[in-house]
């Protein structure tokens, strides 16, 4: 006979303390370190455990006592639901005040090297429509509340966001504030659509279902871009037909409805995962890609290019990294991870050549078109795994590097990486991060020969934890 599990307890009127990782906040509760999401702290509230180890639980509030005097009113009616803006119920300068400290304590706590003192993060322009791409997921089940199953709702269709322990069900979203609203018209309408003339909606666990996902992107040059993508039925030439013909009208539909749409992009995605970097993608109507601006720069994005989604404030982080590269315009100049060679064409007209790495073949194609674009003819660009690519021999070939640019995945540098910048030994090193505590990992490593002299946190995306941060490193 199975033992029954204790029943985890509930901590009563207890005071949230501090902000911590991942959005949620913390509190101390004897021995116990307590993690609460969807809080501020000063809050008073009762809390149910929801897993508990020895020194540390997860719990969530089922009763607020008082209200923290620093707390804001979230203004999306999805906050509490949607784990995209957990912070929503914080003050702006508070969110950011908090990053700051995320970094400084991230870089000191994994770091343990010597630093200087940093400089105060740079706010994002905008804290609201920010966002230049969102990725919508398209399913047969919806997300249901507790409160919903307890009423026994039907599942039903929905467009919206994944939920965190729940891969195939989506949150339904009627609004969201993190992109110029024409988007929410957008995906509204294609729901609408879909559900009068009944096309079906994918079933991530079954593997079937037209609609699947749909991502929209705009531009401050006025384009927007709209790629859909389906999941045809081929088991028949019947259902086959009959998936391409209700594609088609879809997509009709769309063209005719959002004449905004610069490019209107499909894919037929047959495989278990949604990301498209290995698909065919049609051009139904448009371009293949949109242009953004950047002071007098164009740059090429396509469907499968990646850009910092905050525009504007892109233009400040990637400010920032030249400012600390220092360039005179005798520099070599590697970018690592170039991505769409944003960072090396905005740095080029101040550098003697720029040679950039990325992985992904489509994003260098984009890179050497923008830098034609643009009239930059000192970059060169190469792809491939970047401890592949940047070899001794690589850098014997290209030049030595006076500087060099990294810009990485959020988990940081490879080790081989790592040691090939330090034989090359590049005079300066400017380490644009999206992850703090694998930045704080990799500057341990790198501090053997180069010491850190520039700390600058940039916040791309409110209402979240996330935080970008430029480190000027310099060869000791």
């Amino acid at each position: 006979m199975a033992r029954k599990k204790k029943p985890l307890p509930i901590l009563e009127n207890i005071t949230i303390q501090d902000i911590a990782a991942e959005g949620k906040c913390v509190v101390r509760v004897n021995d116990l370190v307590v993690f609460v999401p969807f809080c501020v702290p000063g809050d008073v509230v009762d809390l149910q455990i929801k897993r508990k180890k020895h020194s540390y639980a997860e719990a969530e509030v089922i009763k607020f006592h008082k209200l923290s005097d620093v707390r804001a009113v979230p203004f999306c009616e999805h906050f509490g639901i949607c784990g995209g803006c957990k912070w929503q119920n914080l003050p702006y300068e508070e969110q950011i005040k908090a990053k700051q400290k995320q970094v400084s304590d991230q870089l000191h706590r994994i770091g343990k090297i010597e630093l200087p003192e940093f400089r105060p993060i740079l706010g994002s322009v905008k804290i609201q429509e920010y966002r230049n791409k969102l990725d919508f997921g398209c399913s047969s089940k919806q997300w249901l509340t507790q409160e919903q199953m307890k009423a026994q709702v039907p599942f039903s269709p929905a467009i919206g966001f994944h939920i965190t322990g729940a891969f195939d069900k989506i949150l339904p979203v009627e609004k969201c504030w993190l992109m110029d609203n024409l988007h929410n018209e957008m995906r509204n309408a294609i729901r609408d659509y879909a559900l009068e003339n009944g096309l079906s909606f994918f079933d991530l666990r079954q593997q079937v279902g037209l609609l699947r996902d749909i991502i929209i992107r705009c531009s401050n040059s006025g384009e927007w871009m709209v790629i859909l993508q389906m999941h045809f039925d081929r088991t028949s030439d019947e259902a086959l037909k009959q998936s391409e013909e209700q594609t088609m009208g879809l997509l009709q539909f769309v063209a005719d409805k959002f004449p905004q749409i610069t490019s209107l992009l499909w894919l037929d995605n047959q495989k278990c995962n949604d990301t498209i970097g290995d698909q065919d993608i049609h051009v139904f109507k448009g371009k293949d890609h949109m242009l953004l601006l950047m002071e007098d720069l164009k740059f090429k994005v396509g469907p499968k290019s990646f850009y910092q989604t905050n525009t504007e404030q892109a233009y400040h982080l990637y400010s920032v990294a030249r400012e600390f590269a220092q360039l005179s315009g005798n520099e070599v100049v590697y970018d690592l991870y170039t991505g769409t060679g944003t960072i090396a064409n905005f740095v080029a007209r101040k550098a003697k050549k720029v040679v950039g790495i990325e992985y992904v073949p489509e994003a260098i194609e984009d890179a050497k078109v923008n830098s034609e674009l643009n009239g930059i003819d000192n970059t060169d660009f190469y792809a491939g795994d970047m401890k592949d690519i940047l070899t001794d021999d690589f850098i014997a070939e290209h030049g030595q590097p006076d500087i060099i640019i990294t810009d990485p995945p959020r988990a940081g540098m490879h080790q081989d990486v790592i040691d090939t910048i330090l034989r090359a030994k590049p005079q300066r090193i400017v380490y644009v991060s999206c992850n703090p505590a694998t930045q704080a990992r990799d500057l341990q490593l790198l501090d053997v020969d180069y010491k850190v002299v520039e700390v600058q946190p940039v916040d791309m995306f409110p209402h979240t934890p996330h935080v970008e941060n430029v480190v000027l490193l310099v060869r000791k």
